[in-house]
């Protein structure tokens, strides 16, 4: 999966997870083992700061950005902390790994980059507003979205500015990157397609109210979920709707791939499996009072940090196993096979096995 994610060293044993979603293409993580319930924790720590984005993890070394603003790397064996770095504001941004370097934007108006052996800065890019989309990198270019209603693209090793274009509200939907395109969800409703290389625009997709979900993009799709309770599956060449499907409430959930099928969770507490080609809908299970946090699928097993851990099977959507543990808003675990890592919204951190 790596080699199309643009993202740093492929794995050795395809158990690092250095993104969002495992990688820049959203995967989830589809086809590792995990349908196992945990029964025990291999060690939990508590951060001090509550945690509203997802780990991840490469190299042994899991990283974890709390609210208070420090981005903490943490030996994955064990517990124990390797470094910290603390930024000079609030972090709500998932980070994401390139080369030797941990990148996450902050609420000071910056993403950072900091060396992922010693803790220490990198480089840091300023701009106008907080950033809380997770830095995806391709081709060497680091982009992101600001709450100042720019998106962003910025040099992977300097930080330099290669451009900024501005669009009709904030933007915190990570984008996702293809070979030449950008797709984004904005505050102004619409899902924006952008040249990678200037930040021109290409189309926009009106929906009927802010976008906070992050897109997935396969076999020429758009997916991706409005606060307009709808999930929408977009043309990716032109914008055109090729299906919408309604659900109870907002989406701020953002989808993961498996297969034929789109996950996706909503404001009205349920997860859905829907056929990418047609919109029909396979399950949906209601799994908490309120979903907003991105779904993984496993092998087999779909799992949604939604009042708890939940394992739902794939096929049928049933529950599979539930863990107590990991309560989270916008949160994500990280599938290894072996052991799942949690954080939660109190700031725990979990390896369950």
């Amino acid at each position: 999966m790596n080699q199309t994610s643009g993202i740093s060293r492929p794995s050795k044993d395809g158990t690092d997870w250095p993104a969002l979603l495992k990688d820049n293409s959203r995967t989830g993580g589809q086809g590792t083992a995990t349908a196992r319930a945990p029964d025990h924790a291999r060690w939990q720590i508590r951060l001090g700061s509550s945690i509203r984005s997802a780990p991840v993890l490469r190299d042994g070394v899991l990283y974890v950005a709390a609210v208070g603003g420090t981005l903490h790397a943490i030996d994955a064996q064990n517990g124990l902390s390797k470094w910290k770095f603390q930024a000079a504001g609030q972090i709500h941004s998932t980070p994401s790994l390139c080369g030797n370097k941990a990148l996450f934007g902050c609420d000071d108006g910056k993403v950072y980059a900091v060396n992922c052996d010693s803790g220490a800065k990198v480089w840091e890019a300023a701009v106008s507003g907080e950033v809380w989309t997770s830095p995806v990198v391709r081709n060497g270019v680091v982009f992101f979205g600001s709450a100042d209603a720019r998106l962003y693209a910025v040099d992977a090793e300097t930080g330099g500015k290669r451009w900024a274009q501005e669009f009709g509200g904030r933007i915190y939907s990570t984008p996702f990157a293809t070979e030449k395109q950008l797709y984004f969800g904005c505050g102004d409703g619409n899902v924006y397609s952008v040249d990678m290389t200037s930040g021109k625009l290409l189309w926009r997709a009106s929906t009927g109210n802010g976008i906070d979900s992050s897109p997935a993009v396969t076999v020429e799709t758009v997916l991706i979920g409005s606060e307009d309770f709808f999930f929408y599956a977009l043309d990716a060449n032109t914008g055109a709707v090729r299906w919408k499907y309604e659900t109870g409430l907002g989406i701020a959930s953002s989808p993961a791939v498996a297969g034929d099928l789109a996950i996706i969770g909503s404001k009205d507490g349920y997860l859905y499996a829907l056929e990418i080609q047609t919109g029909r809908l396979r399950w949906k299970t209601q799994v908490s009072e309120v979903v907003t946090a991105p779904p993984v699928v496993g092998d087999g097993v779909v799992c949604i940090q939604a009042g708890g851990l939940v394992a739902l099977d794939l096929v049928s959507g049933r529950v599979v196993w539930r863990a107590g543990l990991g309560g989270a808003v916008q949160s994500a675990p990280v599938l290894t096979g072996d052991v799942i890592y949690l954080v939660s919204l109190d700031g725990e951190v979990y390896a369950l096995e």
